[in-house]
């Protein structure tokens, strides 16, 4: 499968890297953040994070998600503020990411610093069907924590 990659910016590449695999078995790709000066989150709130790329995925069979990167959401509070972002294969807009700051202290972010997770997925999209019934099952309509046992 082939990504293709824009620099939307000359930063990109000189002083801060495209993504890429740290290791043969990562599951996804550091984005960094491609901004000319630190940024500060203060505790609570979200902010935009650039990160100077665009990319175009091979066709709709494929999806990019960007993820937290666990080191700023555990030690510091940073996560995608939707959870995480879902990127079309139709889209070829920048990559921005959306960080929400759930600590109760401020973050700097550092122009390079690495911000999020890039994974690429396979997707299927569904035919819908409009049914007045489903099929039963042992579980039925049992919601929130229904399938745990006490």
């Amino acid at each position: 499968m082939e990504l293709k990659v824009k620099a939307l910016s000359p930063k990109l590449g000189k002083e801060i890297p495209f993504p890429a695999y740290a290791t043969p078995g990562s599951a996804g790709m550091d984005l960094r953040a491609c901004i000319d000066a630190p940024v500060t989150i203060p505790a609570g709130e979200r902010g935009l994070i650039p990160t100077g790329l665009a990319i175009a995925l091979p066709g709709p069979e494929w999806v990019a998600l960007v993820y937290a990167r666990s080191g700023l959401a555990i030690k510091h509070g940073l996560a995608p503020a939707n959870c995480v972002g879902v990127i079309d294969s139709d889209y070829r807009g920048e990559i921005v990411v959306g960080l929400l700051n759930s600590s109760g202290e401020a973050y700097t972010i550092e122009p390079g610093e690495r911000v999020a997770q890039l994974v690429i997925m396979p997707v299927t999209q569904a035919r819908i069907t409009v049914t007045d019934t489903l099929d039963e099952t042992e579980r039925g309509e049992g919601g929130f924590g229904s399938t745990g046992r006490r």
